[in-house]
This record gives structure tokens, C-alpha cells and sequence, in this order.
């Protein structure tokens, strides 16, 4: 029997549910520094740059019909330790190498089996209770899981080995994607005349670029984007020694810049009024690239750009009818802006500002790696994230569907929840789109904040971060221990910062930050929760 006389109790809910799983992907909890929980699963790929932010979210699918509510405070000790173990285990066989590349490129069949293995192992015991896998005998689960490692890594020893053989070893350029079909024929590829350079990314955080930044910041003024209104006219008139801002510069310019900026801050305006113009020029920067672009996006930022809001009060004719104008490029910015926006320099810190210096402290202490060996863990870093997201959405979408699904049970029955309830897949649905949402337009916070801003990321350091992030919820998921996804992927992180042998490696404002905010979480919102249950347990009723 449905209780129509609450179903403005069950609306309310659900707007409230679907707020909380909009936060969980969008990241924007009780503080800045809160973690979201698909992000996380795609931060350190996205940082590493084993992947960008465009497809970095397509594969994140969250589906989970049974919830957990607890949390732990080992799981982050424990990842520290098989985070840093994997990742000493490729630094001490292919890093300390003399010659690298040959080592990285014969030995990666070996991690994609243990990245394959740790996969299945995650859909197994992960997956959904309704197929019945967790239930088979051990001898079941060992078999498919390490029958599906040892196939993905004969598959890439068919087909993955010899296409990066040619490609890093034999730097043979003219290489196509669909190359990797030939198999063991190319190992008969003759090596091109002349090639020194393997064509792979550069996984380095820091991009040493040209002076293309200064000409985009002559572009003038920029009317707000996700409400930051920049429409200084007189700021390209400046001193160039407060133009630098981000971290795409020289290498050789890079003290100078700080030097320069630190007089600006110190002879020309309050330190606090110079930071918030040098972040506002980073801003103008960027959208005077995107505005430069191809596309929807593109196009809605020269329109907010050509149409700016006019003097005076927002309801002013003139304003209305500016909005009028602007509104369809607003919802086209708020929609794609995340996807294009430079994770990589945000993480990096504006220079001359005390989180760039110390982001730069932070990333001396870390050994840099010859890309062509970072370029083959990226491989296996798309797979590492896929299992750390699954792993993610199994532990914690029970947060958002959880409560809501108690709240339909009751209302559409008339009776209490019982301790367990199957909870309908449209309201699982609903919950991983609203989560893939809030991911796609506003995930790009955490990924800044989870990312470089803790230790340097790169490919073979991100697929350890996420390889002891699935095998230590897999661990405490066979023993029903609780476990926090969220803090297992900082420990991880934390883990691998030390492994490049000092402390200084790892932004430990960063991390404390983190953990303040997960103390002052629970107090808030226990807080919050109790206060609104108490308005409306004692409501008077007027019935």
C-alpha cells in the first residue's frame, strides 16, 4: 500500500538522493579538499596521463545493488604497503635498469597478468549478487580469474610486445594502431633509417612549451564561466613578470619567473590581492585557449566572450537581454567545460604562489623516468583503473542508492524497511547516471586535488597506486572488513610518494588537509542530519 500522505517526504528524498550522487561524482562535499569517489578512481590515470579527461570518464560505470555504510581506518595503511611494494617491484626490475626500455617492454606481459587476474577477482567477488559469482567454489573463482590473466597475457605477448617492440625499441614512427593485428610479423619490421626518437607522449607533469601563452593572453577580457567573472581591461598592461603564471613555461625561466613574481607580490599589491590576480590571469589564459577551439564548447566560449554582461544591476534591460543571449553558451560551458580543462597545470600550481613553490619542492624530490617506459604502463594503467573504478562503484554507490531505496520500500509498501532489501535496478541506474554527471562536469576538481598535487604521477606509479587499491579491497571484501575507497587511493598515493626515498616527496599539507576534512565530515553531517530529524519529528501537525 503506497502512504500517498508521504509522498512529499519520498520527493524531497529524492532530491536530496540524487544531490548526494551528483557530490559523489562532481566532488563538492563539506570542504574543498573532500574526496569524490569516481574520480578518485580516475585521478591518478588522469594525472599520470595514461588518459585523458574526455575518455577517462567513459568507462566509469558504477552499479551496485547492496550497500555498505561502513568504514575503516586500516585500509589506508595497508594500501601504503602493496601500493609501495608494487611499485618497488618495477622500479628495482626495470627502472634502476641501465637500459630500461628492453626490460619494461619483455616484462609487461607479467603485469598485465596481474592486472587481469585482479580484475576478474573484482567483478567476482565485486559483481552483482543477483549472478550468484561470489558463491562458487574457491576453485571456480581461482580458475576464471587466473585463466583470464594468463590469456590477457598471452594476448599481449602476441600482439602488445611486438607492436611497442617496434615502436620504442626500433622507434620506428610510421607505426599505426592497427599495426598490433600483425602480431609476431612485426618482429621482421625492418627498423626506419635514421629514427633517434621514439613517438610517444611526454608523461612529464611539467611541459616545457614556447611563449604561445603570451599571445593568448592579449584576447582581453573574459565574462565569467562557472561564475568568475574576469573583465579587468587594464590587466594586459601589467608586468610581464606577473604574466607567467602557470607551470607550460622554459625550463630555465622557471626561477626567474618565481623571482619576479615574489616582488610583485612583496612592492606592488598585498600578497593576497597579487595571488587572486595571478590566478585570474591563469584563468584568462585558459579560456583564451579554449576559445580557439573546435566545437561546442569552442563556440560557447568566443559568445561568452563577444557578449559580456553591461554595467549596472543584473535585472537592467540591457542584462536580461545579455542573458537571454548568453544562456544556451552557459549551458554548453557547464556541461563540457570540466572535460577540457588542463588538469596538468592546475595540479602543477601557479607560479610565483606558495602552492606553486611547493608543488615544485615536491616534484625535485621525484625521480623522472625515460617516457618510453612510462608510455607501456600506461597500457596497463587503463586496466588498473577500470578495476580501482569497478571497485569504487561496488563499495559506494550503497551510499547514495542506500537510504533512498529504504525510503521507496516504505513508501511504496507501508512497512519498515527490513536489514536487507533488494534495491530496484532503475534506482541503481538513475544513481550511476546522476554519479557519471556530476564526474563529467565537475570531476576535474578532485583530479586536481587528488592527483600531482600529492606526490608526481606517472604511468608506472598510478597502475601501482591503483593495482594496491584492488587488491586491498579485495582483501578486506573476502574477510567482510569495512574499508574506505576513498582513503585507500591517498594511502596508495602517500605509499608511493616514499618510494622515492624521502619524505619530501609527498605534499603533506595536502595529505593533512585530506584528513581533516574526513574527521570534520562526520560531525557535520551527523550534525545536520540530527538537526533536520528533530525539525521534523517535532513539527505540530495541522492535521
Amino acid at each position: 500500500m503506497v502512504l500517498h500522505e508521504y509522498t512529499y517526504v519520498f520527493a524531497i528524498g529524492t532530491c536530496f538522493a540524487l544531490l548526494e550522487a551528483y557530490n559523489n561524482g562532481a566532488s563538492r562535499a563539506l570542504t574543498s579538499y573532500s574526496q569524490d569517489d569516481v574520480a578518485n578512481a580516475w585521478a591518478t590515470s588522469v594525472s599520470s596521463r595514461s588518459v585523458t579527461y574526455s575518455p577517462g570518464h567513459a568507462p566509469v560505470r558504477r552499479f551496485r545493488p547492496r550497500c555498505h555504510f561502513r568504514r575503516s581506518r586500516h585500509g589506508p595503511r595497508h594500501l601504503r604497503l602493496f601500493a609501495a611494494t608494487i611499485f618497488m617491484l618495477v622500479k628495482l626490475t626495470v627502472h634502476l635498469r641501465t637500459n630500461p626500455v628492453p626490460w619494461a617492454v619483455w616484462t609487461s606481459p607479467f603485469f598485465f597478468l596481474i592486472a587481469g587476474t585482479i580484475c576478474t577477482l573484482s567483478i567476482v567477488y565485486k559483481g552483482s549478487p543477483r549472478l550468484g559469482l561470489a558463491k562458487k567454489p574457491p576453485s571456480f573463482i581461482a580458475g576464471v580469474s587466473l585463466g583470464t590473466g594468463f590469456a590477457l597475457a598471452l594476448l599481449s605477448a602476441l600482439f602488445f610486445v611486438p607492436y611497442v617492440h617496434a615502436k620504442v625499441i626500433k622507434k620506428d614512427n610510421t607505426l599505426r594502431w592497427y599495426n598490433v593485428f600483425q602480431g609476431p610479423l612485426l618482429f621482421r619490421r625492418p627498423a626506419p633509417p635514421g629514427a633517434e626518437f621514439a613517438d610517444v607522449p611526454d608523461y612529464a607533469v611539467m611541459k616545457h612549451g614556447g611563449d604561445d601563452d603570451d599571445e593568448e593572453n592579449q584576447d582581453g577580457p573574459e565574462q565569467g564561466i562557472k561564475g568568475d567573472v574576469i573583465n579587468d581591461k587594464s590587466s594586459a598592461n601589467d608586468k610581464s613578470s606577473a604574466d607567467d603564471i602557470t607551470a607550460s613555461i622554459p625550463a630555465e625561466k622557471h626561477q626567474a619567473v618565481a623571482r619576479d613574481n615574489e616582488k610583485a607580490l612583496m612592492y606592488n599589491e598585498t600578497p593576497q590581492e597579487a595571488y587572486k590576480r595571478l590566478l585570474k590571469r591563469a584563468r584568462e589564459r585558459h579560456h583564451a585557449s579554449l576559445r580557439k577551439q573546435r566545437g561546442p564548447l569552442g563556440w560557447a566560449m568566443r559568445l561568452l566572450h563577444n557578449n559580456p554582461m553591461g554595467a549596472g544591476s543584473v535585472y537592467e534591460l540591457h542584462n536580461l537581454k545579455a542573458i537571454c543571449v548568453r544562456l544556451p553558451a552557459q549551458i554548453v560551458v557547464a556541461l563540457t567545460y570540466g572535460i577540457s580543462y588542463d588538469i596538468h597545470k592546475a595540479q602543477v600550481g601557479v607560479l610565483g604562489t606558495p602552492e606553486g613553490r611547493r608543488m615544485d619542492r615536491v616534484y625535485k624530490h621525484a625521480p623522472k623516468y625515460a617516457n618510453e617506459v612510462e608510455h607501456l604502463y600506461s597500457f596497463v594503467q587503463v586496466i588498473t583503473a577500470c578495476t580501482a573504478s569497478f571497485a569504487h562503484g561496488a563499495n559506494d554507490v550503497g551510499n547514495a542508492v542506500g537510504v533512498w531505496a529504504g525510503m521507496y520500500a516504505a513508501w511504496s509498501t507501508g512497512k519498515t524497511a527490513a536489514s536487507k532489501e533488494p534495491v530496484p535496478l532503475w534506482q541503481i541506474a538513475v544513481v550511476a547516471l546522476t554519479i557519471c554527471l556530476g564526474f563529467i562536469t565537475y570531476g576535474y576538481n578532485i583530479m586536481k586535488v587528488m592527483g600531482n598535487k600529492i606526490t608526481y604521477h606517472s604511468p608506472s606509479r598510478g597502475s601501482s597506486m591503483e593495482m594496491g587499491a584492488a587488491i586491498t579491497i579485495l582483501i578486506f571484501s573476502q574477510y567482510s572488513l569495512p574499508v574506505s575507497t576513498s582513503m585507500c587511493i591517498t594511502g596508495a598515493t602517500v605509499g608511493v610518494g616514499l618510494c622515492n626515498g624521502t619524505f619530501k616527496a609527498v605534499n603533506w599539507q595536502r595529505v593533512g588537509l585530506l584528513m581533516f576534512s574526513w574527521i570534520m565530515t562526520i560531525p557535520i553531517a551527523g550534525a545536520i542530519g540530527g538537526l533536520l530529524m528533530a525539525l521534523a519529528v517535532n513539527t505540530p501537525s495541522f492535521a
